[in-house]
């Protein structure tokens, strides 16, 4: 073997070994992850929980398409880290501890910060999906509290 070819193969070897090292792009097609039912502790109604992804060593957040039926919600919790709620059907209903309750629509962002008590769901005549991305701190993304009451949904 002359130096020539051992100083090509050399180069080749190191090309194709980092190559093999760096990441790549993954694809999880859709439906490949199983939906779930909103748990009845957490949730009063109809809710089904579409996994879009979950938090590794590169996104400290997951994400996932949360259809709530009409007159659906949440119970009331924080996170952590805060979430993010992007809608992308129907009409729904969101409030903050000592709020107003506010109407969100398609195309609205809902901005959840760290540590703020808050509820969310559907109107009461509409069902509503949206995605909720929620990062995470030492591996908790959210606390459950009491559930909204019918009394406090139904309010003016």
């Amino acid at each position: 073997m002359t130096a020539k070819s051992a100083y090509l193969g050399l180069l080749l070897s190191l090309a194709f070994s980092s190559v093999a090292a760096e990441p790549l792009v993954q694809i999880a097609p859709a439906g490949s992850q199983s939906a779930l039912t909103g748990p009845a502790q957490n949730f009063t109604g109809q809710v089904r929980v579409d996994p879009l992804f979950v938090a590794d060593n590169d996104i400290n957040a997951s994400a996932a398409y949360v259809t709530f039926e009409p007159g659906a919600r949440s119970a009331w919790h924080t996170h952590p880290a805060g979430q993010r709620l992007i809608v992308t059907s129907g009409v729904g209903l969101t409030q903050q501890e000592g709020q107003p309750v506010q109407i969100i629509r398609v195309g609205d962002v809902v901005i959840c910060p760290p540590g703020v008590k808050h509820w969310h769901g559907a109107s009461a005549n509409s069902a509503m999906t949206h995605i909720a991305v929620t990062g995470m701190v030492d591996g908790k993304s959210v606390t459950w509290m009491e559930k909204v009451t019918d009394e406090h949904y139904h309010a003016d």
